[in-house]
C-alpha cells in the first residue's frame, strides 16, 4: 500500500482540491453537496491516473533512471510497468464513473470534456509524441486543473457558467501550474539530458524561477479580481508566497526543492481555503 501512496504522489493532489472548493464556495446557497463529492472523485481520481499514467511512460522510456525527486514506482521497480499502467486506468474509470453520473443529472457534454481531460493526462508524458516532453504541460494543467476543473466543479452544482466562476478559475490555474513549475524547476538538468524539453528546461534556470514567481504573484492578483469584497482574506497567505519566492530565487536546487514543492501544494491549499472563505462571505 505504501508504495501505491508513493506512486500517487500525494503531494500534487492539492492541484486537485483546490478548485472544487472554490467552486463550491462560489455556488452557494444553490450548492449540490452530492455533485460537490462527486466532482472532487473525478478531479482526484484523475490526478492520481495522470501521476501513475506519468511514472509508467517515463519509466518504460528510461527518463526516470536518473531522477533527483521522489522515488518513481516503475523506474524504480518497486512495481512492474505493467501494474502502474493498469493502476492509472484504474484511476481514469472511476472518473469517468464519477463524471458519467454528472453528465448524466447535468449535461452530457461534460462526456465529451472528461473523455478530452483523460486524453490530456494520459498523452502528457504517453505515446509516441508526449506534450510534457515539448514544454506545454502547464499550459494543459492551467486549463485541466484550473479553469476545467473550477468551472465544471460550479457548473454541476448550478448548471450555469458565470464570468464570476471564469475569474475565480484562474488563480487556481496559476497555483496547480506552480506545483508542475517548481517540479520541473527540480529535474530540469536530468529532462535535458534525456532530451525532455519541458518548460524549465526551455527557459533556463533563472527565467524558471522567476515564471514560478509570477504564477504565485498572478494568483493574488487574479483572485482580486473577482470584485468580491472578502477575497482580501487570500492575502493573509503572501507572507508564505513571499516565502516560498525568496527561497525559490536562492538558487536552491536537486533535493532541496522537493520541500519547496510540498510547501508549494500546502500553499495552495490555505489560498484555496482562505478564497473559497472570501467568496462565501
Amino acid at each position: 500500500m505504501n508504495i501505491w501512496i508513493l506512486g500517487a504522489r500525494p503531494r500534487t493532489l492539492p492541484a486537485a482540491v483546490a478548485p472544487v472548493v472554490v467552486a463550491t464556495s462560489l455556488a452557494l446557497p444553490d450548492w449540490d453537496p452530492l455533485n460537490a463529492i462527486l466532482a472532487l472523485i473525478v478531479s482526484l481520481s484523475l490526478q492520481v491516473g495522470v501521476n501513475y499514467a506519468n511514472d509508467y511512460s517515463d519509466g518504460i522510456k528510461g527518463t526516470d533512471s536518473d531522477r533527483v525527486g521522489p522515488t518513481r514506482i516503475t523506474a524504480s521497480g518497486l512495481a512492474t510497468p505493467r501494474a502502474v499502467k493498469r493502476a492509472a486506468i484504474i484511476s481514469f474509470m472511476v472518473s469517468a464513473m464519477a463524471g458519467l453520473q454528472l453528465a448524466l443529472s447535468t449535461s452530457l457534454w461534460l462526456v465529451a470534456i472528461g473523455a478530452l481531460s483523460i486524453i490530456a493526462a494520459w498523452g502528457y508524458t504517453g505515446g509516441k509524441n508526449p506534450y510534457g516532453y515539448k514544454g506545454l504541460g502547464e499550459i494543459s494543467v492551467f486549463l485541466f486543473f484550473g479553469v476545467v476543473a473550477t468551472v465544471g466543479s460550479f457548473y454541476v452544482q448550478t448548471e450555469k457558467i458565470t464570468l464570476q466562476v471564469i475569474i475565480a478559475s484562474l488563480p487556481m490555474g496559476s497555483l496547480a501550474c506552480s506545483l508542475l513549475a517548481v517540479n520541473n524547476l527540480r529535474d530540469r538538468e536530468k529532462d535535458a539530458l534525456v532530451n525532455k524539453r519541458t518548460l524549465a528546461v526551455r527557459l533556463g534556470d533563472y527565467k524558471s524561477r522567476i515564471f514560478y514567481s509570477l504564477l504565485l504573484i498572478s494568483a493574488h492578483l487574479f483572485a482580486l479580481c473577482t470584485l468580491r469584497p472578502g477575497v482580501a482574506l487570500t492575502l493573509l497567505a503572501l507572507p508564505i508566497t513571499f516565502s516560498l519566492i525568496k527561497k525559490i530565487m536562492s538558487g536552491l536546487s536537486g533535493a532541496a526543492l522537493i520541500e519547496v514543492l510540498a510547501q508549494t501544494g500546502k500553499l495552495q491549499l490555505l489560498f484555496a481555503s482562505l478564497f473559497a472563505l472570501g467568496l462565501a462571505l
